[in-house]
């Protein structure tokens, strides 16, 4: 038997990203200029997914 059409995960994979890891956070604000050395990583603005 196969699967019915509504349960593949079709495209889900590739579909654009909407969350982003704390490291990667800290690089996009270092590279906006908006990270100080020393900061603490937890309780980071939110930012934006580019790309």
């Amino acid at each position: 038997m196969s699967k019915h059409n509504s349960l593949k995960a079709s495209g889900s994979a590739s579909g654009k990203k909407s969350v982003m890891k704390r490291f990667e956070r800290i690089k996009a604000l270092r590279e906006r200029g908006q990270w100080e050395e020393g900061r603490s990583p937890i309780g980071l603005p939110k930012t934006k997914v580019e790309g």
